[in-house]
């Protein structure tokens, strides 16, 4: 691994764009790195409304979940960015939307890749309560549009479905109320078991030298400069 020119390249970047980023703000970058999971993941399919899209985001960046898919078939995905006040900058966030596509097939195929079970949020013959639920690996929380839910197909080509209890008249929350609510038991979860909910080392540097670059000015300046001193072997060994 030492030997790898692809990982002694992003150390130097590391090295050289960390000159530019304050002390305490990688201190930050490392903490909330601890806390990072990819264990869970969010799935969003045609979410429309600007503002319920932001406060998903600003919700799966304080529970620490790194990765966001969107789906578009129908729906393009913006946000408000006084909602989510900068968090999306620090999210991974994996669009699917080629025209004339079924992007939910698209996702589902590519999470299941990934290792993910696929866990529809929507009442089912086969639901479960989220009180009830404990994930045996890494989960994908699929989360459909504001007033229809999930299509047909994301429901039948689920693994799982869950559902939140509702004790009222109203028969559904806000999307944004429910994500926060199925990954505020969800992390609860991840902090009470001992699985390897963690990013790996790997990760870590990746999204490390991902926020540093974010994080200074004059970025294709610096690109260039460090693209210079790599090509004049001036730059020094990496740690």
């Amino acid at each position: 691994m030492a030997n790898n020119p692809e990982i002694r390249i992003r150390k130097q970047q590391t090295s050289f764009f960390a000159q530019y980023v304050s002390d305490h703000r990688k201190k930050l970058f490392q903490d909330i790195l601890k806390n990072r999971t990819r264990f869970v993941t969010v799935v969003l399919e045609d979410i429309y409304q600007p503002q319920n899209a932001s406060a998903v985001l600003r919700s799966c960046d304080a529970f620490g979940i790194q990765d966001v898919h969107v789906i578009e078939n129908r729906n393009v995905f913006d946000v408000d960015k006084g909602v989510t006040i900068g968090s999306d900058k620090w999210l991974s966030i994996h669009r699917y939307r080629q025209k004339g596509k079924n992007n939910t097939s698209a996702a589902y195929q590519e999470l299941r890749k990934k290792g993910y079970r696929i866990i529809a949020t929507t009442p089912h013959e086969k639901q479960v309560a989220l009180p009830e639920y404990v994930p045996e690996g890494p989960i994908a929380l699929v989360f459909g549009t504001e007033k229809l839910g999930l299509t047909p197909y994301a429901i039948k080509e689920a693994d799982e479905w869950l559902h939140i209890p509702m004790h009222g008249f109203s028969e559904s929350f806000n999307i944004s109320v429910s994500v926060a609510l199925c990954l505020y038991h969800l992390r609860m979860h991840l902090e009470e078991q001992r699985c390897d909910w963690s990013l790996s080392t790997g990760e870590r540097d990746e999204l490390y030298l991902q926020w540093l670059r974010k994080s200074v000015h004059r970025l294709p300046a610096l690109d260039r400069k460090f693209k210079e001193l790599l090509e004049n072997s001036s730059l020094p060994a990496p740690d």
